[in-house]
């Protein structure tokens, strides 16, 4: 089965300028609004449409192992907006089931598929954000968020694009144990990619000769360049926690020279 993952974020916080370091081929693009990318790659497969029929088709016939789908709570507000004379409430569950059913529809893609869900976030009376969507259903029967494994939210901090991938305790993200080495990372859909690949067994994974752990991308770096860069300056390749404590024995040791006299500023 395929295997969903649901990125979370304001407009504007840089949901979709993370897909940029993907190639052309790499990737298959759902657009649903058909909106201009804010990046100059040109995807090869690409579908403009807010329609379910047509985006099933696609990405059943799909040969990329990465799907994005962006922005798909339009597929919830154009089903609403085409319907808003409509009275009664059917309509708002069969908002809710083709949405639930998109989502359902990733269980039967091959086993190497990830498939990105591009959400907007809304933020409740109490403050605590969580995926925006039409009426309750799916809010109150069924919560998007539960049927991922993996959701991550866009931070923009300091002018610094990133991807939170546990909660603060106001909003829904979250994502399996060890799978990110911190709380933020940085805003890289690719870099997120190849650390699911890894750590799903779907990619050939490097062990980390201190640690026996995979090693996983990690602060903009993929596996294989930490993998080769430690292997260069330390003679092994590490994942990215043994190398940074490598870094911080060094400059301890560095500064105790120093202090007690047997360093360059003691002589």
């Amino acid at each position: 089965m395929g295997l969903p993952v649901l990125i979370l974020g304001y407009s504007g916080s840089g949901k979709s300028a993370s897909m940029r370091n993907f190639k052309a081929e790499e990737m298959a693009l759902v657009n649903v609004n058909g909106k201009p990318l804010p990046f100059r790659t040109q995807f090869k497969s690409v579908l403009n449409s807010d329609n379910y029929a047509e985006i099933s088709q696609f990405l059943k016939t799909q040969t990329a192992k990465v799907i994005v789908i962006d922005d798909t709570q339009y597929l919830m507000a154009n089903e609403f907006m085409r319907r808003a004379k409509e009275t009664g409430f059917q309509k708002f569950t069969d908002i809710g089931k083709n949405f639930w059913e998109l989502i359902k529809l990733t269980e039967t893609l091959p086993a190497d598929t990830i498939i990105y869900f591009m959400n907007h976030l809304e933020t409740g009376e109490d403050g605590r954000q969580k995926s925006k969507t039409i009426g309750k259903l799916l809010d109150e029967k069924i919560t998007v968020e539960g049927m991922f494994t993996t959701v991550l939210k866009t931070v923009v901090n300091d002018g610094k694009y990133l991807f939170a991938t546990q909660t603060d305790g106001s909003d829904t993200c979250k994502s399996p144990i060890g799978l990110f080495e911190t709380m933020y990372i940085p805003n890289d859909l690719k870099a997120v990619d190849e650390a699911l690949r890894i750590y799903y067994g779907m990619k050939q994974q490097e062990t980390c000769a201190d640690c026996g752990k995979a090693i996983l991308p990690a602060c903009g770096r993929t596996a294989e360049q930490i993998a080769g860069g430690t292997l260069k300056n330390y003679g092994r390749k590490l994942c990215w926690s043994c190398m940074a404590r490598l870094i911080k024995e060094a400059k301890t040791n560095a500064a105790q020279t120093v202090s007690d006299g047997t360093g360059a500023e003691g002589q």
